[in-house]
């Protein structure tokens, strides 16, 4: 089993571009060929109508976790669909062996209704720190990759946040309704003020890339599933961003977050739109 973080950083140094062919052969196998082509009983449901998981989330997850925990042995995986079947899986985030966070097809509705805006979130993490992150759009060949202290790339160039132009109003992404309760939808009114533009957000992971590359303000969302944030928190951060949830602290993959939580372009953004979701809740 992986025992330092100076082994972890040792594979990220010399193993990086492993992960990201695994990432690439998933969507390459499992996924793409799938888009558009579903039947419909290559459709279930999980929670309702707008919890979705397909034949391409399974199959894709089964593929990441045995090529994941193979490339870096004495890991192991927490994937959307797994944690589905058996929610103790999920406790493995806050173990001590190094943790592969998988959402094999994030954004699966918009991958049910033939939408390319869906992509596949992979982030390595140890001890509850967040190292590195794959983010894949793969009807976009769209990578962009994070690794701690390191910065983010996408398609190989670099990443950054930048601000909002100012007097511009803010634009951002919050939880879909779909998914909030009343209590989260009454949190998050504070955003609909002068100044701001929420809008719902679709791909987790593709709303934050976005705000890595200065072209979303801020997400403002109400649920911690690690397999949503962890990828894209990561890319946020060291495109220059900040996160923050209610309490003022900034977002634990170990979960007990204070919600709704903000990733921003910069910090005084995350905490202007923070102060909003101050008001709503």
């Amino acid at each position: 089993m992986i025992q330092d973080i100076e082994t972890i950083d040792e594979f990220l140094a010399h193993r990086t571009a492993d992960v990201e062919e695994a990432v690439r052969t998933a969507a390459a196998m499992e996924i793409m060929p799938r888009f558009r082509q579903l039947a419909a009983h290559e459709i279930d449901e999980k929670t309702g109508p707008h919890d979705l998981v397909t034949d391409a989330d399974r199959k894709a997850e089964e593929y990441l976790t045995e090529a994941l925990v193979k490339l870096l042995p004495g890991s192991v995986v927490v994937g959307e669909e797994a944690v589905h079947a058996n929610p103790a899986t999920y406790e493995a985030i806050k173990g001590e062996a190094p943790v592969w966070i998988v959402d094999p097809v994030d954004g699966t509705r918009q991958f049910v209704h033939g939408d390319p805006g869906f992509c596949t979130l992979v982030a390595l993490a140890h001890r509850g720190v967040l190292l590195a992150s794959w983010t894949y759009a793969p009807a976009r060949d769209q990578l962009a990759v994070a690794v701690r202290g390191k910065g983010a790339l996408l398609d190989g160039e670099p990443l950054r946040a930048g601000s909002p132009a100012p007097g511009r109003d803010l634009e951002v992404a919050t939880s879909h309704p779909d998914y909030t309760t009343d209590d989260q939808k009454h949190a998050l009114l504070g955003l609909w003020t002068e100044g701001v533009g929420p809008r719902a957000c679709g791909s987790a992971g593709l709303e934050y890339l976005a705000v890595a590359r200065g072209e979303l303000d801020a997400t403002a969302f109400s649920w911690e599933a690690a397999w949503d944030h962890a990828a894209g928190i990561l890319l946020v951060e060291e495109a220059g961003g900040a996160h923050l949830t209610l309490s003022g602290e900034p977002f634990r993959i170990t979960g007990g977050n204070t919600l709704p939580f903000t990733a921003a372009r910069d910090a005084a953004t995350a905490r202007r739109v923070l102060g909003l979701l101050s008001g709503g809740a």
